[in-house]
């Protein structure tokens, strides 16, 4: 930052000129007083067309959007660990992040979307900086997602991710990253923790001309609360912005990423209860010679994107961004799946601020497309290693959409929010090679013929939503929203492993939702309450024929909920002026049940904790000082399967945080995880029937007592 004036340099300057020019016959004036030095500086501030500033999406967010959406400062989650998209989105309202065994891959669901999914999302738009990073069958991985590398993180429940594009039940969940405008010079962060957890990042961010830069690398290692559950991985994300031109500016962005994990399993209530820190059998050590143990997920990921964003100031803003991702995976199951897939897609966005029937209107319309196409190839599992394959496919997903919003005021304090998305999805499957042989003993044996193994399934969707907006004030807004989702299955879904395409329908939902938001002098809070009606609903139900994990289209379901955020000052000017006792809270309360189901009739659907309760009491001093307790709690069991025969038991997970922030200079933190050291399942593994033999292991129990510390440094 440098200086360009002074007040002292003014003073002596003005000064000198006025003695020169006083004559002898004037009266002296008395002298001037020496004034302190003050300087003056300019920040580098957040100046690109491409990444608008925290401060104004904040802003636009709350006043444009008729439905649950938040904004989550990344500060906010930096001042405890923040390896996980659980440390990053935790206090975010109507966002379920369960780890499976305190890894990377999670459980995330937003209003039941991705119900029974504990791997490899579904059901949101997972987004950077507009841009999805889904793969073109809506499928996503966590770990191409580094917290460390965002300025703050947009989350829009529902129908009220429109505006990007998204159509699904679940919403979006968009991370804005850092800029050479927002990012310090040079910064190093590590974090260090039980289970031999180490992580380090190192970035930087600076603006030279019209150029600026942001870098970051990092490296982590941990050996797992549980055994075989190490996980490792290495990441390196940049972004370069161009100003073209005053209104013109384009960025790119690179991603790259090496991610590898041992998968422990899932355990039987009495396994967990003995011994939660064992690996279930076979997925470490076989139970047979040569049977499918060393069970891992492994991949690899190079990801180019880039955005260019023309603006005429307040107006108009015309929008293009695409990307090509390459993913190399390599996944020891019951299979060995080895996958390289290469994805693309582009989006066109148009944005105008105007005047529609005299009053204040604003206009968003945009096309989106998206290609991936994925070389599948099986083989056996031979303790973690390939055997003899068992098959060669070709996939390919496609989709289309065209997508429209507008907010017309129609008062000064009422607005109307209409839009609608058309959308075309295909998935597809080709069976290159069939192949023969014997199985190696006690090792899957394949799935029978019985669906065609080359084949496509498409569908067309039509998602219209109209809302409310009321604002009661500056800071307070009231509102309501009906809309219509569609979810085309994933190919991992419409592919059970890999024998052939499943002719499963998209799913489909209609919600309605009413909710407010706001601040007051000590109080900021986010309530929605939803209600969905969805129909053929993707749910790994089973299948007599195939699996007992198959997915398949389940009729009809009602999800419904409450997500509320509370932020409260209870407290302020405690021991010195401008200190603060805070109170976050995230409070979750789903009820997801089928409707009418011929085998189910009325009866809630497993999985799903009822309620989901997160809190921290933090004393905050001005200097940047923090401290006090934390809170996670699950206060209901839940079923863990269809039968409704095996039950997930409440818990509650107590915590320590404390430590010190600034904007420069250093930084640290140290954090206690479950200091009673609870015996857990954050979730569960859904099956048909957890009483029946084959079947009983459903539960990934959470680590037990840890603690965390880091230290960071900016200059």
């Amino acid at each position: 930052m440098k200086p360009f004036c002074t007040l002292l340099f003014l003073s002596l300057t003005g000064a000198a000129a006025l003695a020169q020019t006083t004559s002898p016959n004037q009266k002296s004036e008395p002298p001037a007083t020496e004034l302190k030095e003050v300087v003056i500086t300019a920040e580098k501030g957040s100046r690109s067309l491409t990444v608008p500033s925290l401060e104004a999406r904040q802003e636009q967010i709350a006043q444009n959007t008729a439905g649950g959406a938040n904004v989550v400062d990344a500060e906010f989650y930096k001042r405890g660990r923040a390896s996980t998209l659980k440390d990053a989105l935790d206090f975010s309202p109507g966002v379920l992040v369960q780890s499976r065994f305190g890894a990377e891959e999670s459980r995330i669901a937003i209003r039941g979307s991705g119900l029974q999914r504990t791997f490899h999302g579904r059901g949101i738009w997972m987004m950077q900086d507009g841009m999805p990073l889904n793969l073109a069958d809506g499928s996503f991985d966590m770990q191409a997602i580094e917290p460390l590398t965002a300025n703050y993180v947009e989350v829009f429940r529902g129908a009220n991710a429109l505006q990007y594009g998204s159509a699904t039940l679940g919403g979006a969940i968009n991370f804005i990253s850092n800029t050479g405008y927002t990012a310090p010079a040079s910064q190093a962060r590590m974090e260090v923790g039980s289970f031999n957890t180490y992580r380090g990042q190192i970035s930087s961010g600076f603006v030279s001309g019209n150029t600026d830069v942001y870098v970051s690398i990092t490296a982590s290692h941990t050996d797992g609360f549980r055994d075989w559950s190490k996980q490792e991985s290495f990441r390196v994300f940049a972004n370069i912005g161009t100003k073209i031109s005053p209104n013109l500016e384009n960025r790119v962005y690179i991603t790259y990423v090496d991610s590898n994990s041992q998968l422990p399993g899932n355990l039987t209530k009495a396994q967990m209860l003995a011994n939660p820190q064992q690996a279930a059998p076979g997925s470490f050590i076989p139970t047979v010679p040569g049977g499918a143990g060393y069970q891992e997920r492994n991949y690899r990921l190079f990801r180019l994107a880039n955005k260019l964003t023309y603006t005429d100031g307040d107006s108009n803003t015309l929008t293009f961004s695409a990307f090509w991702s390459w993913k190399d995976l390599n996944h020891p199951i019951f299979q060995v799946i080895d996958q390289l897939s290469n994805d693309l897609g582009f989006d066109l966005r148009y944005d105008h601020k105007g005047t529609l029937l005299g009053r204040e209107n604003t206009f968003t319309v945009g096309t989106n497309f998206m290609y991936g196409g994925t070389n599948d190839n099986r083989f056996f599992n031979i303790n973690g290693a390939r055997g003899a394959q068992v098959g060669a496919y070709r996939l390919q997903a496609t989709n289309f959409s065209f997508y429209f919003q507008d907010k017309l005021h129609l008062t000064d304090k009422l607005s109307l929010v209409a839009g609608a998305q058309v959308a075309y999805a295909s998935r597809e499957l080709d069976e290159l090679q069939t192949f023969g042989g014997v199985n190696p003993p006690g090792q899957f044996t394949g799935l029978p013929n019985l669906i065609n193994n080359s084949d496509r399934i498409e569908a067309w969707g039509f998602s219209p939503k109209l809302g409310l907006l009321y604002e009661a004030d500056p800071k307070t807004q009231i509102y309501f929203n009906a809309s219509r989702s569609f979810e085309p299955p994933t190919l991992g879904e419409a592919t059970p492993a890999g024998n052939g395409l499943l002719p499963l329908k998209p799913q489909t939902a209609t919600t309605l939702e009413l909710g407010t938001r706001g601040q007051r002098e000590r109080v900021s809070w986010d309530f929605s309450y939803y209600y969905a009606w969805v129909e053929r609903e993707l749910l790994a139900l089973g299948s007599p024929i195939l699996t007992p994990t198959t997915t398949v289209n389940a009729g009809k379901t009602i999800h419904q909920g409450i997500e509320f955020g509370l932020n409260v000052d209870l407290l302020r000017n405690v021991a010195v002026s401008s200190d603060r006792l805070v109170l976050n809270q995230n409070l979750l309360w789903n009820d997801f049940r089928f409707s009418k189901s011929a085998a189910y009739g009325d009866r809630l659907m497993p999985g799903f904790a009822p309620v989901y309760y997160r809190a921290q009491m933090l004393y905050q001093h001005p200097s940047g000082f923090y401290a006090g307790p934390t809170l996670e709690w699950s206060p209901f069991s839940y079923a863990a399967d269809l039968a409704r025969s095996t039950f997930a038991d409440p818990y509650a997970l107590l915590g320590m945080k404390f430590g010190y922030r600034t904007k420069r200079g250093l930084s640290f933190y140290v954090e206690a995880r479950n200091l009673t050291n609870e015996i857990y399942s954050p979730t569960v593994n859904v099956v048909t029937n957890a009483t029946t033999p084959g079947s009983n292991a459903v539960f990934l129990p959470g680590d037990g007592r840890s603690f965390y510390g880091g230290i960071e440094w900016k200059w």
